[in-house]
């Protein structure tokens, strides 16, 4: 990517600059005007998209985020890399095509001068057209790559494939596991622990499909992949999720459901012997899970910790598995914290996790600890490793939009 700006004279390159402080304040106002364009000119996309993240606002501030970094490094994309790398496993996960670019390119240049008005000069609007160009042609590159790897895998495909649920499994009041396996009985890639697949739900009354990307709980090498999906009932502020209501209601032994191959960069390092800490807040138990399961398998005498949180006994999926493994392994501790727990329940804290009581349960700051949760979780959580003097390339999570969202100190 070091040549990627080959094309870009200097004036290009400080024209571009000189818009940062511009998407700095209105990034979001313009990728939510793009959004918005594009379904109306587009609306087959909104088949890939998810509605209930436009609805929240993540997706518009995901990818204005994403358009700042490229001005702000316009003359070194390579520094976005990392940004691009797991952008494109999403879109890979999702099957955006090279196709999809021209129009998302020219959506986007019409929610910039709508916006802006009289500030998106034609000299403005030029160059970021040469610019959205370059930053399409890379992420055409490195989706390129992804797609000729899952090809070429052993069972691996591109698009969706057909899966059967050959198991469904209720693990908490909210959390329901289903087990799939390849419809065709064909064989199916393994993955990394910590990876997620694309659900392609055909809910009937919708208009368009739902696509839900949804981790894998189980460690890699099974006969099957499991997801372990949360049922989203809604509240005032938070819409009910279409698709795991779908799921939890719809899909039985025997359905059969079209799936992407795994995708994703948060996974766990095997090649990493250090003490591991895993810390999950409800429904973000399920990467962890892939990765407590991996490490006794394939790590067995490596430490491990894992804290879980959540509400109460009631919504804690797979306790019984947890504790069964932490009882057949010296080397595995578990705890609990419960923010509601019912009388009679047994947990570790009750409240939530906080510094003080973290700096008693973990042995060392020299480990690497991967978490994953709600935002709020997982900012509290990032703020109180911090604290802890926990190195920052030793905090391994994912969080869909800015990692500002979490890693900003107020």
């Amino acid at each position: 990517m070091a040549t990627e700006t080959i094309g870009f004279d200097q004036k290009t390159i400080d024209i571009i600059k000189s818009t940062v402080p511009v998407l700095e304040e209105h990034g979001v106002a313009i990728t939510s005007r793009f959004y918005q364009l594009m379904f109306e000119g587009h609306p087959e996309l909104k088949n890939i998209f998810n509605q209930t993240n436009q609805r929240k606002g993540d997706q518009p501030k995901a990818l204005a985020n994403t358009v700042y970094a490229a001005a702000l490094h316009i003359e070194n994309l390579e520094a976005i890399l990392p940004v691009v790398k797991q952008i494109a496993q999403k879109h890979r996960s999702l099957n955006i095509k090279p196709e999809h670019y021209p129009i998302v390119g020219k959506y986007l240049l019409m929610g910039m001068k709508d916006v802006l008005g009289d500030g998106a000069t034609d000299e403005i609007m030029d160059a970021w057209a040469k610019a959205y160009g370059v930053i399409a042609d890379v992420f055409i590159s490195v989706e390129k790559e992804m797609y000729d790897e899952v090809k070429t895998s052993s069972g691996g495909w591109v698009d969706y494939r057909e899966f059967k649920v050959v198991k469904k499994v209720v693990e908490s009041d909210v959390i329901t596991s289903f087990y799939l396996k390849p419809a065709d009985g064909g064989a199916f890639p393994s993955y990394k622990p910590g990876q997620y697949i694309t659900v392609k739900a055909e809910i009937p009354g919708e208009a368009y499909t739902h696509l839900r990307q949804y981790s894998l709980s189980c460690a890699p090498g099974e006969n099957f992949y499991r997801i372990s999906v949360k049922r989203e009932d809604g509240a005032l502020d938070y819409p009910k999720g279409i698709v795991s209501n779908f799921l939890h209601e719809t899909l039985e032994e025997g359905s059969i459901l079209p799936i992407s191959a795994p995708a994703g960069d948060f996974f766990l390092d095997q090649n990493d012997s250090r003490p591991l800490v895993l810390i999950s807040g409800g429904v973000g138990l399920t990467p962890l899970m892939s990765m407590l399961e991996t490490t006794i398998k394939e790590q067995p005498e490596r430490e491990v910790i894992y804290i879980h949180a959540t509400r109460s006994g009631n919504f804690h999926a797979m306790k019984e598995h947890i504790a069964e493994i932490a009882a057949q392994h010296n080397n595995v501790k578990s705890y609990t914290v419960y923010d509601n727990p019912a009388e009679g329940e047994q947990y570790d804290k009750k409240g939530h996790i906080d510094r003080e009581w973290l700096s008693t349960i973990i042995p060392t700051s020299d480990a690497a600890f991967y978490f994953c949760g709600p935002k709020g979780f997982m900012r509290a959580a990032y703020q109180n490793l911090k604290q802890l003097n926990v190195a920052d390339y030793d905090l391994h999570f994912e969080i869909f939009g800015p990692s500002e969202d979490i890693t900003a100190t107020a």
